[in-house]
């Protein structure tokens, strides 16, 4: 359910996005990897997933340096969002950056077997 909350929030992190964000978006928007329609900082429930596949029931999060400090709340967010039926693709935003190719090649075979 979204809040109107979680809905400015989003907003504010869509204005917001790293640069990771930003260079993973330019593949994932316009359903260019599979046909599939992804969406950037969607809110879900209490939480906002940095990209977000509804048909696919797929949430892609891009982490930082500091979610290494935060493994126990990523674990728990996982936890409840793997609750409601989504699968959940995590990437370091370094990873993003130095191989971009590489996360959209991830990405694709796990649409297409899904």
């Amino acid at each position: 359910m979204k809040t109107a909350l979680s809905q400015k929030r989003a907003e504010v992190l869509r204005r917001q996005s790293t640069e990771a964000e930003k260079k993973l978006w330019l593949h994932l928007r316009n359903r260019q990897i599979e046909g599939v329609k992804f969406r950037r900082q969607a809110p879900i429930g209490a939480y906002i997933a940095d990209f977000l596949a509804v048909d696919a029931l797929l949430i892609i999060e891009l982490d930082g340096g500091q979610h290494s400090d935060q493994a126990s709340y990523d674990d728990k967010r996982t936890a409840w969002l793997q609750q409601q039926g989504y699968r959940v693709l995590r990437f370091w935003n370094n990873d993003v950056l130095a191989n971009t190719e590489g996360v959209v090649e991830v990405i694709q075979r796990f649409l297409h077997r899904a």
